[in-house]
């Protein structure tokens, strides 16, 4: 019997191919896993009647821990994203992404080395809405009327932003955590407390509760205003530790950081709750690559590290990271994304595959 059993989510579009490319790497690395291969997404509406079927949160419930491909997510219609389903069903609230520098990534910088701690289930990701000209929308743009809180166009649609003391109670304590068990210096609240005051302004005055409960720690805390917080970490990206930040902020600025490593093809991500943990790239399905073997794995394998240490498999963890830092550092063997930052141009490049194989060489 292996020593873990994992739920493995293909997902679609280039989701397959970099998914094999990781599982590759994880068994090379001497890593005792059993995949658990369950489908979701558009793939599947046809047979299920959704992309999201019950069997498959039943298989992340009983392994409590998965790692899926990107999903494709219809813009403007269609399905709601699954990767959004599979937090809230799971109550996954955690979003956890490192973006860290890669020596030969192609990256503006050198020297990123930050954490984001990414509330998950929360803000306006909580899919609370109305549609423009529905009986709940006027019903809500006349109560809002009525009762002083503001004029709202009555052809407007509406989203609404719930953040909670309890969710931000877990989300803050978490990033502390994180902070202590892995050596880092700083915490940083980040949000829009100075315009949304009921709101991120309870998300400010809860981080500052939690913050006092760390004292003696030795973790320094401090918080930021999102806009400033993205202006400053293209100035100075040296200055930042461990961001904790509300749904919304924590999805953009993840893409940020990520923009400061080289791309989100290297940008790892894991969803983390009381009872599982999903882990999985931070990049899109880009189903127009699909099946070329051109892709970047590095994102999907680097969730795969984060799934080991998760798991306790740190030692194999670390080999696969050092893997990752001397085929992209030689710059030999390298998918076209990072060829072309390297160098502006595709020539020399390796598929999704060659480039799993130079990894896998390595361990």
């Amino acid at each position: 019997m292996a020593k873990h059993t994992v739920t493995l989510i293909p997902g679609d579009g280039i989701g397959p191919e970099l998914t094999s490319a990781m599982c590759r790497v994880v068994e090379a690395a001497g890593v005792d896993i059993a995949w658990e291969t369950v489908d979701a997404g558009a793939g599947v509406v046809e047979e299920y009647g959704t992309p999201l079927p019950a069997h498959v949160l039943e298989s992340i419930r009983r392994n409590k821990v998965a790692i899926k491909g990107p999903i494709t997510t219809p813009i403007g219609g269609g399905f709601r994203s699954v990767n959004v389903a599979i937090r809230k069903e799971l109550d996954l609230y955690t979003c956890l992404r490192p973006a860290f520098s890669i020596a030969g990534s192609g990256a503006r910088y050198d020297n990123i080395d930050i954490v984001i701690v990414r509330e998950n289930t929360e803000d306006l990701y909580a899919g609370i809405e109305f549609a423009e000209g529905s009986d709940a929308a006027l019903e809500l743009i006349k109560f809002a009327a009525d009762s002083g809180a503001g004029i709202i166009k009555p052809d407007s649609g509406i989203s609404l932003k719930p953040i909670s003391i309890s969710g931000t109670q877990r989300i803050v304590r978490y990033a502390f955590d994180y902070a202590i068990a892995n050596g880092r210096k700083k915490v940083t609240a980040v949000h829009k407390a100075n315009i949304l005051k009921m709101s991120d302004g309870l998300f400010l005055k809860v981080a500052r509760e939690v913050a006092a409960e760390y004292a003696d720690s030795g973790i320094e805390f401090e918080d930021y205003i999102v806009d400033a917080t993205c202006m400053q970490l293209v100035l100075h990206p040296e200055w930042w530790d461990v961001l904790v930040l509300p749904n919304l902020y924590g999805d953009i600025i993840s893409d940020l950081a990520a923009g400061l490593i080289g791309g989100l093809g290297i940008a790892p991500g894991a969803n983390i709750g009381a009872d599982c943990a999903v882990f999985e790239p931070t990049h899109g399905s880009a189903p127009k690559y699909a099946g070329k073997d051109m892709a970047n794995p590095t994102a999907e394998i680097l969730s795969a590290t984060l799934m080991l240490r998760h798991l306790g498999e740190t030692e194999a963890a670390d080999r696969i990271l050092a893997a990752v830092r001397t085929v992209i550092g030689r710059g030999e063997k390298v998918t076209y994304d990072i060829r072309r930052s390297v160098t502006g141009s595709t020539e020399g490049s390796v598929g999704t595959q060659a480039y799993a194989d130079a990894l896998i060489a390595e361990l």
